[in-house]
């Protein structure tokens, strides 16, 4: 901590959307140049919290000060104006623009005759993406980049704004192990200019590795503020749900039954780009009672390969896939969907939700006929449905008619995991399911997948985290470049040879 005199001092802030309390009597000091980091179970109120700092949230009681004064924002512009950026959890790109043209929105460079300068702003993004160490064309339209590098693309847009006070909203969930190392490296710069962080992350790794201070929220209050070097990751854990989260111990004693799914010599075609495959040869087999992971870097080919199983790749893949012995070729994700197969997709907030319905309605979207008599949608089976997700799941809502976007993110993601169990799978692919999801939900989900799979369900799982991968997984394939360079058994696998195979371009022998 830089000094004692606080640059931020939130007073009594309470918040509340129509009947859920958001933040009750919330009371923060953050010092200058500190790594403040903000940290709580889904729904304990820290983003609204951050939101309110940043001027995206300006209806609220209580008080904020910052430099000593007593400030309401009237929007994020007028934050930034005072020095405040935020990096959102939930990406805010607008998919048809530029990554440049993302940065600079509402900002925008120009000639000195008045017309935009698209190629200052390409020259600058390229710059802060230089400093991020991502190799995004600056001209390259948001929706051709995959969720991680929209992340950075994002980030490279708050760096872009000079904030001498910057809040990170979990800013890795969406990177690989090497995005967030030059992430930090990106931070410790900051922080040797003076800046002011304030940092909401689930990984209790990251917290204990960057903080100065750890300030815990439940249930729309604050617990408490410690020095890191006061506390134990147990201890914020404890302070976070109100009780002890056990380790996750699952997978041991998993029986493996007959092979689900097959496939062989998997690939799928790259137009245009010298690389050529986006897949290349990829075999391998799935049995029921088993969780397979899928690790790799950024680009390895993960989220692909999900896709082309599920019959969601843009471009034709070639090779067979065969489900329970017989060969399939899903031309469409309804035709997977009909054939057992489940995906709940990386990015939930573009590929998961559906953001003006309800929680009700998001859950039964795929299962709707479960519901229906003559034609018609029967409302009390259809809660019936939704309420069996909710509470096997833990969705906290104030009901299944509560809006999807009044949950948390861990919240969303659990009610799409849900919506893909009302179909009765018989393969289950997750893309980075617990991303943005705090501990106690991660727990949760992680024992939720040992009881599917102990049910005899067939789980393939990719993660950005591999202690994650290393936690849930029977045995982990590595990809990189599109090629599986590596296949490891629970006992063999270990974070070290993961990472020398997803390195590597071919497969040793």
């Amino acid at each position: 901590m830089k000094s004692s005199e606080p640059v931020i001092a939130i007073r009594n802030v309470t918040k509340r959307f129509d009947a859920v309390v958001a933040l009750d009597d919330v009371s923060i000091d953050v010092a200058p140049g500190e790594f403040h980091a903000i940290v709580g179970e889904n729904g304990a109120g820290k983003s609204t919290l951050m939101k309110i700092l940043a001027g995206v949230i300006t209806d609220y009681d209580g008080r904020y000060m910052l430099r000593g004064k007593a400030v309401r924002f009237t929007g994020t512009r007028d934050a930034e104006r005072d020095g405040v950026a935020i990096i959102h959890q939930e990406l805010n790109l607008v998919e048809q623009l530029s990554a440049a043209a993302n940065m600079y929105l509402g900002r925008e460079l120009r000639t000195p005759w008045g017309l935009l300068d698209n190629r200052a702003m390409e020259a600058s993004a390229a710059a802060l993406l230089e400093q991020l160490e991502c190799h995004v064309d600056p001209r390259a339209p948001a929706s051709s980049l995959r969720v991680g590098d929209q992340q950075l693309v994002e980030i490279a847009k708050a760096l872009s704004l000079d904030s001498n006070i910057l809040i990170m909203d979990e800013p890795t969930s969406a990177l690989t192990e090497t995005e967030v190392a030059r992430l930090f490296r990106v931070v410790e710069r900051l922080r040797r200019q003076d800046v002011t962080i304030l940092y909401i992350s689930h990984k209790m790794d990251e917290v204990f590795q960057l903080a100065d201070r750890i300030t815990v929220l439940r249930d729309g209050r604050m617990v408490d503020s410690l020095v890191r070097a006061d506390t134990t990751p147990r201890e914020i854990t404890h302070l976070m749900v109100g009780r002890d989260i056990e380790d996750a111990r699952i997978g041991e004693g998993h029986s493996r039954k007959d092979v689900v799914l097959e496939v062989e010599r998997l690939s799928l075609p790259w137009s245009g780009h010298a690389r050529q495959w986006r897949l290349r040869d990829v075999s391998f087999k799935l049995h029921a009672g088993e969780i397979v992971g899928i690790a790799g870097l950024m680009g390895a080919g993960r989220t692909e390969l999900l896709e082309s199983l599920f019959g969601a790749s843009a471009e034709r893949p070639t090779g067979e896939v065969r489900l329970h012995g017989k060969p399939v070729a899903f031309r469409h994700p309804a035709e997977a969907m009909a054939a057992g197969i489940a995906l709940v997709t990386e990015d939930r907030k573009r590929l998961g939700l559906f953001s003006h319905l309800n929680v009700r309605e998001n859950i039964t979207t795929c299962t709707l006929s479960r519901a229906t008599s003559a034609k018609l949608i029967r409302r009390p089976r259809e809660n019936d449905l939704a309420r069996e997700i909710i509470d096997q799941l833990r969705v906290k809502a104030s009901g299944p008619e509560a809006a999807i976007t009044s949950l948390s993110g861990g919240n969303q993601q659990k009610t799409i995991i849900g919506r893909w169990l009302l179909t009765r799978p018989d393969v289950l692919l997750l893309d980075d399911p617990t991303r943005g999801v705090d501990v106690g939900a991660k727990a949760e989900l992680y024992r939720l997948m040992d009881e599917l799979c102990r049910a005899g369900l067939a789980i393939l799982v990719t993660s950005s985290e591999l202690p994650e991968l290393l936690t849930v997984s029977d045995r982990i394939l590595v990809l990189c470049e599109g090629r599986l360079t590596g296949e490891f058994t629970r006992a063999e696998a270990t974070e070290q040879k993961i990472m020398e195979a997803a390195t590597r371009r071919e497969l040793v022998a």
